[in-house]
């Protein structure tokens, strides 16, 4: 019981938090009229294997924080469900001019406090990340921002050195998260409270084990809370997930379950398992050191003959989806390239890639991997890619692995011609499955393109969306031709949650967090 606050308990911390509102002159819409029976509270128990790191949206930029922060805080813009560019959130935003980039904040908005959330508030949450660059963080994204100016107690200029067209949706991260700089520190960060003005408010928080939010009636945005409450719960481990969200003891639990668990709860009439395309992208990527890498024909190959549904079966019994593009599906400008480029598996079509460069199979390739970054299924993955480039007789593959970082020193270094990798965005838009690429950073794999970087300079500066889109398809269409990684699988997230709640698909963000204000028990 310890690890658990029973429904009583977290309504005892709702109604007091409510109460101690009101005792500061906030009214209390909820306080039931004389001879009127109190309302049942709604409130919902998550449990998680993340761990919650940073409260502070200055803070580390991990999954489990982000959980916690993009429902404590109002953001200027936001993503809602299947919507795939900003809406407004606290301010309606548009650029100016290229480098000016101005958002118009909502009347009358406060942070439960009571304090006012001016455009004073946005610069200060600005500029404190800006200057904190906590490890971990998100300071780095907004390098083309220059400064923020406040013309009037309502808007927000964003002065930017160079046309950034990613600002949007940078906008809509935990990291861009309006605090109230009234109560929080410009040189620290604040480490175990949280005032936002988001659809909940900090109700309790026991570092390490549990966060209770409670809903904060003065929220204006489109997120406004369904919920009175929720108790978030961090688990240590898949069995305790398991039995948390099995017994009852768990409205809704994600994050650490594996296959194996999610398909026995798939079977199970007590719990739904709802599960969407996750942001999370594994791929294989060849390192230009290599002599053999360096030949478009040998990528070409390889590319010809990967058959995706295959590994998708084989290595993770279908819990991912096959990924035919750099950019995963659910980003503006997204298309299958890889589809369009090689259509279905070809040893016809390999082989005579290889003929036209004089190439005599089986050509040698060395690919590496690493078993325990990567999950349970990397092995299994790496072995099925083996299988199919051999069963062509067009290749002879060599596996080698090495744990992290080792893994990382020896890809860096050309010690494979192929090796696996994986990446989970930091921002939601499509520029950030492309520039890692592009710009040789973080995988630093060598790539070199002129016309890639052509492209990816336009999108980033292309302020017509439907441009941009057309710009990023023809950047996606230039790497399936020229072949530096080769798109293996998306992820998915899965939620378990009781037969009862509901809204649980609209919850899930791409990124991996959850919104909870949609759900109702």
């Amino acid at each position: 019981m310890s690890e658990w606050v029973r429904r009583l308990s977290a309504a005892a911390a709702v109604g007091a938090l409510g109460a101690s509102l009101a005792a500061c002159g906030q009214p209390d819409d909820s306080a039931p009229h004389p001879g009127q029976p109190s309302p049942k509270l709604l409130l919902l128990r998550l449990a998680t294997t993340d761990s919650v790191s940073s409260l502070d949206p200055a803070g580390p930029y991990d999954v489990g924080s982000r959980t916690v922060q993009a429902n404590l805080f109002q953001t200027l813009l936001t993503i809602l469900p299947d919507k795939p560019t900003p809406v407004p959130d606290a301010a309606d935003c548009q650029f100016d001019s290229p480098t000016t980039y101005t958002c118009s904040l909502k009347e009358h908005l406060t942070f439960p406090n009571g304090h006012e959330l001016t455009a004073s508030d946005v610069k200060f949450s600005f500029d404190r990340m800006v200057r904190l660059k906590t490890p971990g963080g998100a300071a780095s994204l907004f390098s083309s921002v220059k400064s923020v100016s406040t013309p009037d107690p309502l808007t927000a200029v964003f002065n930017l050195t160079a046309p950034d067209a990613r600002l949007p949706y940078l906008l809509t991260t935990t990291a861009s998260s309006i605090v109230d700089e009234q109560s929080y520190p410009a040189n620290k960060l604040l480490e175990t409270k949280a005032i936002g003005s988001g659809p909940y408010q900090l109700a309790a928080y026991k570092p390490g084990q549990e966060v209770t939010l409670a809903k904060f009636a003065g929220y204006r945005g489109p997120r406004a809370a369904q919920n009175d409450g929720v108790t978030i719960s961090v688990m240590k481990d898949s069995t305790a997930l398991y039995q948390a969200v099995t017994t009852g003891k768990a409205d809704l639990a994600f994050h650490g379950f594996g296959p194996s668990l999610l398909d026995n709860l798939r079977k199970s009439d007590q719990v739904q398992v709802v599960e969407t395309n996750s942001a999370e992208v594994r791929f294989f990527a060849f390192q230009m050191k290599s002599l053999l890498a360096r030949k478009p024909a040998v990528r070409r190959a390889v590319a010809q003959l990967i058959d995706r549904p295959a590994i998708a079966k084989k290595a993770y019994g279908d819990h991912v989806s096959p990924l035919y593009s750099v950019v995963p599906s659910g980003f503006g400008g997204q298309v299958d390239a890889f589809k369009t480029a090689y259509k279905q598996p070809s040893k016809a079509a390999a082989l005579a890639i290889l003929k036209e460069a004089n190439l005599t199979a089986p050509v040698p390739l060395t690919v590496g991997w690493t078993p325990t970054q990567y999950g349970a299924g990397a092995k299994a993955e790496v072995l099925e890619l083996k299988r199919q480039l051999e069963a062509s007789g067009l290749f002879r593959v060599t596996l080698r692995s090495a744990e992290w970082p080792q893994y990382q020193q020896a890809t860096k270094a050309g010690a494979y011609d192929l090796y696996q990798a994986g990446w989970i965005p930091e921002y939601p838009d499509a520029d950030d499955y492309l520039a890692p690429f592009v710009t040789d950073v973080p995988f630093q794999n060598g790539y070199r393109s002129a016309a890639a970087t052509k492209l990816l300079q336009q999108e980033r500066t292309e302020q017509n969306g439907l441009k941009r889109d057309d710009l990023i398809g023809q950047l996606q269409s230039v790497i399936a031709t020229e072949v530096p990684v080769i798109p293996s699988w998306q992820g998915r997230v899965a939620v378990v949650a009781g037969k009862d709640v509901q809204n649980v698909k609209a919850a899930i963000d791409p990124l991996s967090f959850l919104y909870l204000s949609g759900l109702r028990p």
